[in-house]
């Protein structure tokens, strides 16, 4: 057991606080002399201190430049009549259709892929862990202890990558970025798709390590940065992704363990949008590729789209999570995850192992969505045709204008901009989920076709 820090300069807290409470008063004697300062010396005193030369954009909330790229859009979309296409109120639970202002829409606009979300089971597990537990953990984990549905939680995801164990964290953004933030340092090197998520490149500028993007799943080019970097720097991670969650396709996993292994680095898989989509039983990217778990260092996954709750994990190793769980500041300085999170999100992966019907459905769907798309001229990019399909439109007006005409008619779908994507690759981004129907999907498509060639 280490020894307790000693007070500052070995004050006791009481001498402490009568010091503070002296430093205190002087300072406010001193904002009171001021003011009685004669008003023409206060005056001078003012203009020599000045500070008007400080630029208003450096003291106001409506300066900020991403404050003002804002109101540039919503300037343009009103210029162009296009009304903006976000924060739709959603009045129950969003599956292969939604209701919006008391009207049902064909919704394609979900993480909810396999429909968990509101699945009696599902939510009867929330309702008997509020009875339970109530509705938080009410602090940290490490200060408040656990509670035996967040451990249950971490092991079954465990037993789902064949790893030792899971650490649950209450965010999935904040999972990437308190581990890559927290697991590294300047003396070492990040390597990450170039169509990686925003919040591993957070917890990259977080880590202060060295960041450098490789070409979108080109392993050959990550090999070649490796060769000519590696022994720079002391420890590398190297980050991808299951499914992209803009282009919808997936990575060759058995290439990016022989590079790790060939120059020593750690591997980070996100599996956000893989988890449930990929593999006959919808582990992911580990069963699609068919490798032993240990062979990829971090899977991360989040719980807010196949699991129907709100979270985010890592698996591994057991050095890796106990590191985590004693030391991340995430995990450590955050609210454990409240219980009836924990408990719907466990439900959820039971329905999955007990269910894999409705993993094949939702790749029925997709792929039948797709093959319409390309038959009918759609750019569809690269993506395989399972939970994530993107129609680019090219400008960021079109897939505006286009996304207001598909709800005109009864479908739910949202447009990407740049920065979320690259300039001139706007796009409509459909979730796909199992309960979406042939006819649904028949019919989105014949709306896409016929208000594209509208609006043009």
């Amino acid at each position: 057991m280490s020894k307790p820090k000693s007070n500052l300069f070995g004050l006791s807290g009481s001498l402490k606080d009568q010091l503070a409470q002296k430093m205190l008063e002087k300072r406010l004697k001193k904002v009171t002399e001021a003011q009685m300062i004669e008003p023409e010396v206060h005056r001078v005193r003012k203009s020599l201190q000045s500070n008007s030369s400080i630029p208003d954009e450096y003291c106001r909330f409506d300066k900020f430049p991403g404050y003002q790229q804002i109101r540039i859009l919503e300037t343009g979309g009103k210029q162009l009549g296009v009304p903006s296409p976000f924060f739709k109120v959603h009045e129950g639970v969003a599956k292969n259709t939604t209701t919006i202002n008391s009207q049902e829409y064909i919704n394609f606009a979900s993480y909810n892929y396999l429909d968990l979300c509101g699945h009696p089971e599902v939510s009867d597990a929330a309702k008997k862990a509020i009875d339970q537990y109530g509705t938080s953990a009410s602090a940290s984990r490490p200060v408040a202890g656990e509670r035996p549905i967040q451990r249950e939680l971490e092991q079954a995801l465990a037993k789902v990558y064949d790893v030792d164990d899971c650490i649950v964290f209450v965010s999935g953004h904040a999972t990437n970025v308190t581990t890559i933030g927290y697991l590294f340092g300047p003396k070492d090197l990040i390597l990450h798709d170039s169509l990686i998520h925003n919040s591993i490149v957070q917890g990259g500028q977080l880590s202060g390590a060295t960041r450098l993007p490789f070409p979108h799943n080109d392993w050959q080019a990550l090999d070649e940065i490796l060769f000519q970097q590696r022994r720079n720097y002391e420890r590398v991670l190297i980050v991808i992704e299951g499914i992209y969650s803009m282009d919808g396709d997936y990575p060759d996993l058995k290439r990016f363990i022989e590079i790790k292994q060939r120059h020593k680095a750690f591997l980070m898989v996100d599996e956000a949008h893989a988890l449930g989509v990929l593999g006959e039983k919808g582990h992911g990217l580990k069963e699609q590729a068919g490798v032993d778990g240990h062979e990829v260092d971090l899977w991360m996954g989040t719980l807010s789209k196949t699991l129907a709750s709100c979270g985010g994990y890592i698996a591994g190793e057991n050095a890796l999570i106990e590191h985590l769980k004693f030391s991340a500041p995430g995990f450590l300085y955050s609210v454990g995850i409240a219980p009836p999170v924990a408990a719907s999100a466990l439900a959820a992966l039971k329905i999955l192992d007990r269910e894999p019907m409705r993993v094949k459905q939702l790749k029925e769907r997709g792929h039948q969505f797709i093959s319409l798309a390309q038959e009918k001229g759609l750019n569809v990019g690269s993506s395989a045709g399972l939970s994530v399909i993107p129609v680019i439109t090219g400008s960021s007006a079109m897939a505006g204008r286009l996304a207001n005409a598909c709800f005109e008619r009864g479908i739910n779908v949202q447009p990407i901009f740049y920065p979320a994507v690259q300039e001139g690759m706007a796009r409509l981004r459909f979730f796909i989920c199992s309960s979406h129907t042939e006819e649904q999907i028949e019919h989105a498509i014949d709306v896409l076709v016929e208000e594209i060639a509208r609006l043009k």
